[in-house]
């Protein structure tokens, strides 16, 4: 790629929008969405900062700060950037161990790692984690969260919060007598008011409402239940002064390995988001300009003393829903919650903490995607064991360590898959085996070129294992192509084995398929991939009638399925 190229990769979403010109129409829409965004981010980054173990208005400083940068200067047209509870498990242990400063410090090399990914073109790379190393870590992350909120959802009556696992169940379970029955009603009341909301209201910022009654409430009946005010003090109004953070060099360099965590997972977080997002409107996004603008955005939250940031699937899919159209959303968002902490800021210190509890519990569950979690033990052994480790590193050790460990053990066992394929035979087969691979592929070729494929359908081939490294390329499948087609044959015959990704990435390409009214065909499944997709229930959702042994098979099915539907159109 060309420098002028490579550099155009890097310029911002916004400033691509502001070049096509913005409509009085778009204006309003943007606003709009800004609005309804910081509405249901408020009441999250007040959560995630008293769940990381630092002061509430730190998480407003960054969804103020770092919800502006990502905005300003990221890949997306739509994703919305801010703390997020990814970081909470990591954030607590760097609080407990090197204070605040060590906090900020964590955060301004993450931003700077973030950048030198950018720059070295890692963006198109950071999504290749494997499926079950996502899945066990926010598994994992979830699980900590909602035991981490015990205490305050309860009101018990107890020193620090161990931060072990185990040492906190224990210390929960010795101070369990102590429990509040007003502060856990109040939880149990947000809770209530939460779940109603997402039942039955789902448009309106449920989490926002749920604080605002119970806080409300509270102080109507005068309940004496411990609030943001009362532990953390009055929330200043504004941005502090900008600061670099104090902190002597050999502490610093002991915090890399959390640096590189915190921009791994930022990183993975907003181009996850991205990708969804993408998704949901069809605007490509750019992979190493978006993390480019989270490297600006989590050195901004540093200087301005708040957080890690990343982007948010939950608050940019709300931005979609709620009609953004370009970057000016978030940046609107952005702009609100800073009024919202220069006009309201006394009002927020009169929410309970047992509420905002109720929040983060919300969230873990949210987080936890439990479903896919127990689907994945249907997948093959290898990916089974990546899954267990991570989440169970996650859980008794870190994030840093399951991240590690995670990667690494998930890249060996590939290792050990692709040597499996391997055989070794005599010369005489070899030279056999090649000569017949040989007449097939001319002859295939020979067949192919000459069978008539029918207007409308599309064939695409994958060889080799279907691994994580192919689920992404098979995402992109459709957005390749000028319009989708009404049939899509995916053949198979090069395909030895799937793993989780694959299937993964096959059941989110055969509901893409379906959302743009396409229909999936699978052709040429050997035995042991087909094994796979039955196991995985694969072949129930894309349909037993749907998979084929051979292409001739599915080109007469598709011929079959465009006669019916011209014949109901003739019937129209």
């Amino acid at each position: 790629m060309s420098f002028s190229k490579r550099l155009k990769t890097f310029i911002p979403k916004s400033f691509q929008c502001l070049q096509e010109g913005l409509s009085l129409e778009t204006f309003r829409k943007d606003l709009l969405a800004g609005i309804s965004v910081a509405a249901i981010a408020f009441p999250l980054a007040l959560a995630v900062a008293i769940g990381a173990g630092v002061s509430p208005e730190r998480g407003l400083f960054t969804a103020v700060v770092a919800g502006f940068l990502t905005s300003a200067l990221g890949g997306s047209r739509v994703l919305i950037g801010g703390p997020t509870s990814t970081f909470i498990v990591i954030l607590y242990g760097i609080m407990l161990r090197h204070g605040f400063e060590g906090m900020l410090m964590a955060t301004l090399m993450a931003g700077v790692i973030l950048i030198f990914f950018a720059l070295a073109g890692l963006g198109a790379y950071i999504k290749y984690i494997p499926y079950p190393v996502a899945t066990g870590l926010t598994t994992g992350i979830a699980v900590v969260i909602f035991s981490s909120q015990v205490k305050d959802f309860l009101g018990l009556s107890m020193g620090v919060t161990p931060i072990d696992f185990l040492s906190k169940w224990h210390a929960y379970w010795e101070a369990l007598s102590t429990w509040s029955p007003k502060v856990g009603l109040v939880g149990l009341s947000t809770l209530g008011i939460i779940l109603y909301f997402r039942r039955y209201r789902p448009h309106l910022p449920g989490m926002l409402i749920a604080l605002v009654v119970t806080a409300f409430f509270t102080w109507l009946f005068r309940i004496d239940v411990p609030t943001i005010g009362s532990l953390y003090g009055p929330i200043p109004r504004g941005l502090p002064t900008p600061s670099l953070p104090h902190l002597p060099f050999n502490e610093a360099m002991n915090l890399v390995p959390e640096a590189i965590t915190i921009a791994l997972l930022a990183g993975m977080e907003s181009l996850l988001a991205s990708v969804v997002a993408e998704g949901m409107t069809g605007w490509r996004h750019q992979s190493n300009c978006e993390l480019l603008g989270q490297g600006f955005a989590n050195i901004g939250a540093a200087l301005f003393g708040g957080m890690p940031s990343s982007g948010s699937l939950s608050r940019t899919a709300a931005n979609v829903k709620s009609g953004a159209r370009t970057p000016f959303a978030g940046i609107i968002h952005a702009g609100v919650i800073f009024l919202i902490l220069f006009f309201l800021a006394p009002l927020a210190a009169q929410i309970p903490l047992t509420a905002l509890a109720a929040v983060l519990l919300m969230v873990a569950w949210n987080m936890s995607e439990i479903h896919h979690f127990v689907h994945l033990f249907t997948a093959p052994k290898k990916d089974v064991v990546v899954l267990v480790t991570v989440f169970t590193l996650t859980v008794l050790i870190n994030i840093t360590a399951a991240v590690q460990v995670g990667m690494i053990l998930a890249a060996f066992l590939f290792m050990k898959q692709m040597s499996d394929l391997s055989d070794v035979v005599s010369t005489t087969q070899y030279f056999e085996d090649e000569a017949r691979d040989i007449e097939k592929r001319a002859i295939d070729h020979e067949m192919i070129s000459k069978k008539e494929v029918p207007l409308g359908v599309e064939i695409y081939e994958i060889n080799g294992p279907f691994f994580f490294g192919v689920a992404d390329r098979l995402k992109n499948l459709l957005n390749e192509l000028e319009r989708p087609p009404k049939i899509f044959i995916l053949r198979m015959r090069q395909v030895p084995t799937i793993d989780a990704s694959g299937m993964h990435a096959l059941e989110e390409f055969y509901r893409e398929c379906k959302r743009q009214k396409t229909v999936l065909l699978l052709a040429g499944v050997k035995r042991g991939p087909l094994q796979d997709l039955q196991r995985y229930h694969l072949d129930e959702l894309i349909g037993v009638d749907h998979i084929f042994l051979h292409t001739n098979s599915s080109l007469e099915f598709s011929r079959e399925l465009l006669r019916v539907e011209k014949f109901k159109q003739a019937m129209r």
